[in-house]
């Protein structure tokens, strides 16, 4: 199983982007989703989460500017990013808890996507 990220970019301030995740492979459901981020002098934060019922919660640093959705029959994960801030710089990577079905078991495992880069100027 593979994550791919892609959209990112580079946007002015108040700007928008939209970044998806696919993933790939021999999936036998996909649980829940997140998106994280790496900002310059921060640790990993947890942006946004939606689980298979379509259940979000969001950071309170984007809550209400950043909109997390999912297309289960493409196995795609976006996150549309709204108002955006100089603060929001930073690589972004998706997550899947994904589940395979392997030798008649359900196996479920975590997987991260390479990072996209957003970089908002002031």
């Amino acid at each position: 199983v593979q994550l791919q990220a892609s959209g990112g970019g580079l946007v002015q301030a108040g700007g928008s982007l939209r970044l998806s995740c696919k993933a790939s492979g021999t999936i036998f459901r996909i649980a829940s989703m997140a998106w994280y981020r790496r900002t310059p002098g921060k640790q990993r934060e947890l942006v946004a989460t939606i689980s298979s019922d379509g259940t979000t919660n969001y950071s309170d640093s984007v809550k209400g500017r950043f909109t997390i959705s999912r297309d289960n029959a493409m196995n795609t994960v976006y996150l549309q990013m709204n108002s955006l801030e100089p603060e929001d710089t930073g690589a972004y990577f998706c997550y899947g808890d994904i589940e395979r079905l392997v030798f008649g078991r359900i196996l479920s495992s975590d997987y991260w996507g390479q990072g996209t880069l957003v970089t908002v100027s002031s």
